[in-house]
């Protein structure tokens, strides 16, 4: 079974999905003059509007943690461990053109949405005039919410826990269920009050460990610079077949952390009392993200020869490197798993038009939980396949309504 979802996922992220995903940043990168130069500009626009900057920040910091998850650390690190140093050149070539994308999306979430239909839904629906491809992108993300946004973000955590000496894992799995049950039954408001103190306090303890690696081994930050732009274009990587590996590799590892293109973007973003500067803030999201994945990365290599965060962060912690990681993965993985909650549950109440909100909380949260039980390598494979799928309906929608979004 294994072996067949993995030859499903290797069609889903094959290279037509690679190429529209580059292809469709590229064309909005042009079509709107470089968009993501402006963004500055853009931010510093986002103080005119009649919305308190408070109640911004906490869409932001809801869509920023759905993206900024465990992958941030132990995806960039697997990332490089498979597409080597190469990737991480590729991940900023994506993370580049999907700005554009989730600018495009959040313009067309604004343009299209109401209170009844949001995000990728909106512009399917009204804007493309198609139901079908609006219900197939909303069971979708419903399938990713449960897999990529709860059990494999509940799984990974539940690991590191398992390494420092904790195999309690019903317990934790009971202790994952009661904390995501206390968050997502308050909805939107109190999602996004939780990752606006959650998310903060993570990025900076991650931050305020790396930056000291980094300054401890600054003698091979040249060595570091040299080796992601070699592996990435060199033309002994590209005889070996190393080259297009890194391509690969980094394109997906972006896609994966920062989903521009995939459509979680507007739907987070819709939970906003103004969409009118979300468009802005989405790109800055994807800058944030990129940036925590290139402090992972340049850690790393800077540090350690094994492609292992925890080894690299040693040097400064030592034994301590390892469970300050679990406290970092936890807090990222619970800003992810209620980010994702809320993407799952807008896609769930536009199929029902607004009924059962309470049985999708107990049971989004009750297969969350159960990523603490379950060894996941399926579910982290079906989660992949699902996420990939999300983005054809979203891809389709950007394409054919590029007008709209040139107009506004």
């Amino acid at each position: 079974m294994q072996g067949i979802l993995e030859r499903i996922n290797s069609a889903v992220w094959g290279a037509p999905l690679i190429a529209v995903l580059l292809g469709t940043g590229l064309l909005y990168t042009l079509r709107l003059g470089f968009v993501q130069f402006r963004l500055p500009k853009l931010l510093i626009e986002t103080k005119s509007s009649t919305i308190p900057l408070k109640k911004q920040l906490k869409t932001v910091c809801m869509s920023l943690g759905a993206s900024m998850g465990t992958g941030n650390i132990t995806g960039t690190a697997s990332a490089l461990a498979v597409g080597g140093a190469g990737a991480v050149l590729w991940m900023w070539v994506s993370a580049f053109l999907g700005m554009a994308l989730v600018y495009a999306e959040n313009t067309l979430s604004a343009v299209y949405g109401s209170e009844k239909i949001k995000g990728p839904m909106a512009y399917l629906s009204c804007g493309l005039g198609s139901r079908s491809a609006a219900a197939v992108f909303a069971v979708f993300c419903i399938f990713s919410s449960f897999g990529m946004g709860g059990m494999v973000q509940v799984n990974t955590f539940t690991e590191s826990l398992c390494g420092c000496g904790a195999e309690h894992r019903v317990l934790t799995a009971i202790a994952v269920f009661l904390l995501i049950s206390a968050i997502i039954f308050g909805g939107a408001r109190r999602i996004g009050t939780a990752a606006q103190y959650l998310l903060p306090l993570a990025g900076i303890a991650y931050a305020a460990v790396c930056i000291p690696v980094i300054a401890m081994n600054h003698e091979h930050l040249t060595s570091v610079v040299s080796r992601i732009f070699g592996e990435a274009l060199g033309f002994r990587q590209a005889a070996g077949g190393l080259a297009g590996q890194a391509i690969a590799v980094g394109i997906r590892r972006g896609v994966f952390s920062n989903e521009a293109g995939l459509g979680s973007s507007p739907l987070l973003h819709s939970s906003a009392d103004s969409m009118n500067s979300q468009a802005a803030w989405s790109m800055a999201e994807v800058l944030a993200d990129t940036v925590c994945c290139t402090l992972t990365a340049v850690t790393v290599l800077c540090a350690c020869d094994t492609y292992s965060a925890a080894d690299s962060l040693a040097c400064l912690l030592g034994s301590a490197a390892f469970p300050f990681l679990t406290a970092v993965n936890g807090l990222f993985a619970l800003c992810t798993v209620i980010g994702w909650y809320y993407c799952g549950e807008t896609a769930f109440l536009h199929l029902t038009h607004g009924r059962a909100r309470r049985l999708f909380c107990l049971t989004f949260a009750a297969i969350s939980a159960l990523g603490a039980v379950f060894k996941a390598t399926a579910v982290w494979t079906l989660s992949d396949i699902f996420n990939g799928l999300m983005a054809f309906p979203n891809l389709l929608g950007l394409i054919m309504l590029r007008k709209d979004v040139k107009r506004e």
